[in-house]
């Protein structure tokens, strides 16, 4: 839809919609682009998230820093005619899009999606490779065949698929997970380099590349009789400046204590080369197996990972088991994520997840009840984890509406940001420097000896009333960094939704976009 708009007006997305798309990491040096020779300078009468109802707004950006410069209600009709002219062919300062009142928003971002794996059931390599039973063994099973006969080109042709494909979404960052293991040695993440480039060096999305152990680390696999190689190949990659975080999946591991020396292992790997982490967490729907989400979370603050590893996340993906969960053990697990000031995100990937399990986090409400950062990603794309899909996250965001029965304006807006803003705070490209004191603000404790002011309130009474305004003021603050509304000096990275021949027909709001995906 935006692409159409933007081909409308003589602009090619690709060349210039993603030019503008960068901050610090990853913004093109070049003042020039392919198909006009000029950036986007300004995107004009935009309806945007957070301002009044039929307001319009000009958004004015700053080529050289990649950022928001200028934020203001758009001018009278003759004031804008200067504005409006400037347009491909006519002023060397920058294309100007008048985007007719439709809805500008932050950009998409894919927080957690698998790229070595994707799109094995529609490659003609794997058309033997077809799925008989359904269910994580035989996906396991599968994926396992299909490793054996991977090879450079074909990760290359199936990623870039997957890169091309998300970008056409307005996907500007992701996180891509790369396999390691004595199978596949190093060639995933050989591949996956070659494509992170060409992905920047095209102005085509930022990846994070994720070295990922899904095979165990501690447990017999085949050719690696403990371990030993995956673990190897693991410390090499996190030499790698490329390789930006590093992932495992502790429930593949034989036994408990296992599991346990996999998530330790990896901490200490990455708080030693500087690299976020991902772990691919309790999996599994038994209420009688004790989730290792509370060992992660001592593991973290015994190693003190705020101060060892300052500025680097943490990411929990899956964790099905945790739906099992009580109201009291949920409030127990967030006061230790606040009180311990840890980076912890959850990510949901509820195709996945109720394919497999039939189950899945309820994203929605680890945020507005319990103050959790959390966002829902992909995964997987076309294999047996995942067949069905695409690579649009806004289509999960409108899936989202079912899944977690949240309908209101509110829970579209919510679900938009956990495929835009929260996904990128998750995976650490957000607004504000993560590490410094955690997504919902400290717990205050309790304590201090009974005393009653004049209005008969005992310092405890008066410190709990304190904690709950600092919580509610702290809440505001983590819900405008990962809220939606657009703020000067914020990357330039945006999604301009098309515009319609007939106008009430233009998406203008959020809760528009989320609902007809």
């Amino acid at each position: 839809m935006a692409a159409a708009f933007l081909q409308s007006h003589g602009i090619d997305v690709d060349a210039e919609m993603q030019r503008i798309q960068f901050g610090q990491d990853g913004r093109q040096n070049s003042t020039e682009s392919p198909s006009t020779g000029r950036r986007v300078k300004s995107v004009i009468n935009a309806s945007l998230p957070g301002t009044p109802p039929g307001s319009l707004w000009d958004v004015h950006l700053d080529p050289s820093s990649g950022c928001i410069s200028f934020i203001h209600p758009s001018s009278t009709r003759s004031d804008r005619e200067d504005c409006s002219t400037s347009t491909p062919g006519n002023n060397s300062s920058g294309v100007v899009i008048d985007a007719q009142h439709a809805l500008l928003t932050p950009s998409l971002c894919h927080p957690h999606i698998h790229l070595d794996k994707a799109y094995l059931l529609s490659h003609p390599k794997y058309s033997h490779l077809l799925m008989e039973r359904g269910g994580f063994a035989e996906a396991m099973e599968l994926t396992g065949k299909a490793k054996a006969q991977f090879t450079h080109q074909d990760l290359l042709e199936r990623g870039q698929r997957l890169i091309d494909e998300s970008a056409a979404a307005s996907v500007t960052h992701m996180r891509a997970f790369i396999e390691l293991d004595a199978g596949v040695g190093k060639k995933c993440l050989d591949a996956g380099l070659e494509l992170k480039r060409k992905a920047k060096r095209e102005g085509r999305c930022r990846m994070q590349i994720c070295a990922f152990a899904q095979l165990p680390l501690f447990t017999a696999s085949q050719d690696d009789p403990d371990g030993a190689v995956i673990r190897g190949l693991m410390e090499e990659a996190a030499v790698a400046e490329e390789v930006e975080a590093l992932g495992s999946t502790p429930y593949v591991e034989a036994d408990r204590e296992k599991m346990e020396r996999n998530v330790s292992w990896l901490v200490d790997l990455a708080i030693k080369h500087n690299k976020h982490l991902d772990f691919h967490l309790d999996y599994n729907l038994n209420a009688e197996t004790e989730p290792l989400i509370w060992h992660v979370i001592s593991v973290l603050k015994v190693k003190e990972w705020t101060t060892s590893n300052p500025d680097r996340t943490i990411v929990l993906g899956h964790c099905t088991r945790l739906t099992l969960f009580s109201a009291p053990e949920w409030q127990r697990l967030a006061s230790l994520i606040r009180d311990s000031g840890l980076p912890v995100s959850f990510v949901g990937l509820p195709t996945s997840d109720l394919f497999i399990l039939h189950q899945t986090l309820d994203i929605p409400r680890l945020i507005k009840e319990y103050g959790l950062n959390a966002c829902i990603g992909v995964n997987n794309i076309g294999n047996a984890f995942t067949p069905h899909g695409s690579c649009d996250p806004l289509t999960l965001a409108c899936q989202g509406m079912g899944v977690y029965q949240a309908g209101t304006e509110r829970d579209a807006e919510l679900l938009f940001e956990c495929v835009s803003t929260r996904a990128r705070e998750a995976i650490g490209f957000g607004r504000r420097r993560v590490g410094k004191g955690g997504f919902s603000g400290e717990a205050a404790g309790k304590g201090g000896e009974k005393a009653e002011d004049s209005g008969g309130n005992t310092d405890v009474e008066r410190a709990e009333e304190k904690t709950k305004e600092r919580e509610s003021e702290e809440a505001a603050d983590v819900d405008a960094d990962v809220g939606l509304q657009l703020r000067e000096g914020d990357p330039a990275t945006l999604l301009l939704f098309g515009h319609e021949k007939d106008a009430w027909r233009t998406r203008k709001t959020v809760a528009e976009a989320v609902y007809l995906g």
